[in-house]
């Protein structure tokens, strides 16, 4: 009755690709892209980013793209604006973005959501990065908040996979890292997160970013790391645990073009591409006592916290167990060597080489 009535679409479903979320974090340290500047300076690399996510939107119409800023001392959303932003805005849209003024006439073919994301983005930066945001201690800062930045993104992740979860009961979200591998057509939403990171000495975040990393894991979010300059040692360790692809950047005026071959595909393409990966990955940690990148240390047997050195009185700082260091520290025992007997003489005479005597002439 179905094929007679012409009732059987209800029952197709989509061979479409699911839309893809690309949620990029930038590392806006004003001193790293300072030392770049000669290089790429910032504002080329914001126009090459620009187009890179311009191709993202361009490959599926659902697709949707998060920008996220990583600054020293904090963290904050560039695209979609925040919510304050937009809410004292009057023309402030329901996604939370703000509708940018009539454009001109150089700008009447350009596409709507290009341009708006273009204007959302570029006020946002220019906000964060206005002297009265920036205090005069930045520069000294070595870092950024880059595990509050995959903090945000991950609920930014979570806020849509549940909005699309409630609008669609049907589809599904994976749980394990082999889930997009069987089917990915099959969930609502796949998400990606892709790092720009400049700085290094992130061994003070050492424990929320092993967090956010095993959460990702968890999620089957792969982490991508685009890394222009400074040491690479977590973030290695990220892209390696969430099977994404790290790529260090030796060539900084190409970055365009690493971004649109190494970074474009979502996770149902890169089944059928050979992406880029790191030979030889830095496994090493920070400990929890002075947040310094060891090689050999002490873990404690009950929280496995990492200490460069034997804890003061055997006490765990961490969850406070009295640790049993047994005789660490005391020389060890020298053990006398033992002599080796002599072999017997017989009858007194030294011994040969063999048995027989020596003839006589």
């Amino acid at each position: 009755m179905d094929k007679l009535d012409g009732s059987d679409h209800y029952s197709k479903t989509t061979d479409e690709p699911p839309p893809s979320l690309l949620t990029i974090v930038l590392d806006t340290h004003p001193s790293a892209w300072a030392l770049l500047a000669p290089t790429l300076p910032f504002s080329k690399a914001l126009a090459v980013l620009l187009v890179f996510i311009n191709a993202h939107l361009a490959c599926n119409n659902s697709n949707q793209v998060c920008v996220i800023a990583a600054h020293p001392h904090r963290a904050q959303f560039l695209y979609p604006s925040p919510p304050h932003s937009a809410d004292s805005s009057s023309n402030a849209t329901p996604n939370g973005t703000t509708n940018p003024p009539l454009p001109s006439a150089s700008e009447a073919n350009f596409y709507r959501p290009f341009r708006l994301l273009q204007s959302t983005l570029l006020t946002s930066l220019s906000h964060l990065l206005s002297p009265a945001q920036n205090p005069s201690t930045l520069p000294s800062t070595p870092s950024v908040a880059l595990s509050g930045a995959l903090t945000l993104a991950l609920t930014y992740t979570n806020r849509l996979l549940t909005s699309l979860s409630t609008a669609n009961p049907s589809s599904t979200t994976s749980t394990t890292n082999d889930a997009y591998s069987a089917n990915p057509s099959s969930h609502a939403l796949t998400s990606r997160i892709l790092i720009v990171s400049l700085t290094g000495s992130l061994s003070s975040q050492y424990i929320p970013l092993t967090n956010t990393i095993f959460a990702c894991q968890r999620l089957s979010i792969p982490i991508d790391v685009a890394k222009l300059a400074g040491d690479a040692v977590f973030l290695e360790q990220a892209s390696d645990a969430t099977r994404g692809t790290y790529l260090h950047i030796d060539h900084p005026k190409g970055l365009l073009q690493y971004l649109m071959m190494a970074f474009l595909p979502d996770q149902g393409s890169r089944r059928f591409l050979m992406s880029p990966g790191n030979v030889g990955v830095d496994f090493r940690a920070a400990c929890f006592c002075h947040r310094k990148v060891v090689d050999l240390g002490f873990v404690c047997s009950v929280c496995l916290s990492i200490f460069c050195s034997p804890p003061e009185d055997g006490v765990c700082l961490t969850c406070g167990t009295q640790l049993k260091l047994g005789n660490y520290g005391q020389k060890p025992v020298v053990v006398a060597r033992k002599k080796k007997k002599r072999k017997n003489k017989l009858n007194g005479d030294a011994e040969t080489g063999s048995g027989a005597a020596t003839p006589v002439r």
